[in-house]
């Protein structure tokens, strides 16, 4: 289909089309903006469109019902009917489905569903791309040199089922990322640090703020220390609370935990719900309507697994609490999984949120620490033991001494081994929840709000060289 062929137009003829028992249509109309820069100064920009559409067919059988996915980018007219073919070929070819359930039905239609999509462009930096300019004039001026990106991306998914389901979701996400460092290319050990920041549209996004934060890091470098491998009491900022929570949330399958195959299962059998987590009173929780962090109100699912079900599509999601007052409260289920592990029904959410009631900044917990570090942000998070969600990875970007309450420079890079759930345990102190975006992870999961935390004893288990 061209894309002047409405999305809502694509997904009625292909539920039009289908011979299936069941089906549901998905269409993701895309679009996005980006800038990038080097050296202070403007390198390129670009804009992109694009359209993927989904086919999910069920087969009812004897035995049970088969489900077929199939999806495609820049499907033209004729392409369509072939397509729907083939998610109905994949579900005759396939097996009954393990997640099979009704297709969901009874959930009131969007009002926009005939609208057109959503589109971001250029626009979106009209305030951000001249205070970015008045940035790299305020870097130049103090010796350093900004590089970094922003990109701007709008989906609007139209969903559509044989059980009559009419939904739509328009999701904008922003990101930048900015990089500061005190020398040109060529130099041998330039000091650099790092700043990054999730928005909706851009107007929240303060270049010259951002510069000034990085300044004060590249002046904390100008004093280099050397510290051994070992257990330092840390501060976490909030990217990095993140990037660990995202990774832990996404290994909270019910279905796992109950099989005995992760961090969230009991020694003796069963999972660990109900059990107390953390001494502070952290709330882990995602909620679609969150302010600043919204996402998806109901399941959009491409594909299937033990987190996700594509028969689950439509299906509305509500605020759900994953740690409630430092005590595991659910973990990830879909229909299916809710059913196999007899839990409660609690699909993921594109949002992120730890609270636990703190109010000071990470400038207040850094005057409160006798000697420890301060970290900027983590990087090359890997796992390394599922049944204990032991990770390693890498500092970046500066890692800083502080003494006596102040940072009196900066130190060599680690690598890390540490569990998100023992950090938990561990925490002695919560800082005020903020939005942030996750370094690692913040291309998959950017809607975040975090606090930062104090670790007494963080497992640096090696000296890095890496910067």
């Amino acid at each position: 289909m061209t894309r002047t062929t409405a999305p809502y137009e694509v997904v009625e003829r292909a539920l039009e089309l289908s011979r299936a028992d069941g089906c549901v249509v998905i269409a993701d109309e895309e679009s996005s903006a980006n800038l990038r820069w080097a050296g202070n100064a403007l390198t390129t920009n670009g804009v992109t469109r694009g359209r993927t559409l989904t086919v999910i067919a069920t087969v009812n059988g004897a035995q049970g019902t088969a489900s077929g996915v199939v999806s495609r980018s820049a499907v033209t007219a004729d392409e369509l009917e072939p397509l729907v073919r083939a998610a109905e070929a994949a579900a005759h070819a396939s097996g009954p489905a393990e997640d099979a359930q009704p297709l969901v039905g009874d959930v009131p239609g969007s009002p926009g569903f005939t609208d057109a999509p959503a589109e971001t462009s250029p626009e979106v930096f009209a305030v951000f791309a001249p205070a970015l300019g008045e940035a790299f004039a305020q870097a130049r001026a103090g010796g350093r040199e900004l590089y970094g990106f922003a990109n701007h991306e709008v989906v609007s998914s139209y969903l559509g089922t044989s059980t009559g389901l009419r939904l739509r979701h328009d999701q904008p996400t922003g990101t930048l990322e900015l990089n500061a460092k005190s020398a040109g290319p060529g130099v041998a050990a330039p000091r650099s640090a790092w700043a990054g920041q999730a928005t909706r549209d851009f107007t929240d996004v303060d270049p010259a703020a951002m510069d000034a934060q990085l300044a004060q890091r590249l002046a904390w470098a100008e004093r280099r220390l050397e510290l051994p491998a070992g257990r330092y009491e840390t501060l976490l900022p909030p990217t990095a609370v993140a990037d660990l929570l995202v990774y832990q949330q996404w290994s909270a399958s019910a279905r796992d935990a109950t099989e005995g195959r992760t961090v969230f299962s009991r020694p003796s059998g069963g999972t660990r719900l109900g059990e107390k987590l953390s001494e502070l009173p952290l709330t882990l929780r995602s909620d679609p309507h969150a302010p600043g962090l919204e996402a998806a109100p109901f399941v959009l699912a491409h594909s299937s697994g033990d987190d996700a079900s594509v028969f689950d599509n439509g299906l509305p999601l509500a605020p759900t609490e994953w740690l409630r007052d430092g005590q595991l409260a659910r973990l990830v289920t879909t229909r299916h999984t809710a059913k196999v592990t007899g839990m409660p029904v609690a699909p993921g959410i594109d949002n992120l949120i730890l609270e636990a009631g703190g109010t000071d900044s990470l400038e207040e917990l850094v005057s409160r620490t006798e000697r420890g570090l301060l970290l900027t942000c983590l990087w090359y998070i890997r796992e390394v033991d599922p049944a204990t969600l032991l990770l390693t990875g890498l500092t970046r970007d500066g890692v800083y001494l502080v003494e006596r309450g102040e940072v009196v420079g900066e130190v060599n890079n680690f690598r890390f081994n540490e569990s998100p759930l023992d950090l938990l345990s561990r925490a002695t102190e919560a800082g005020r929840t903020q939005r942030t975006l996750p370094r690692e992870w913040g291309d998959y999961f950017s809607r975040a709000a975090m606090p930062a935390l104090r670790i007494p004893d963080f497992n640096m288990s090696s000296v890095s060289q890496g910067v």
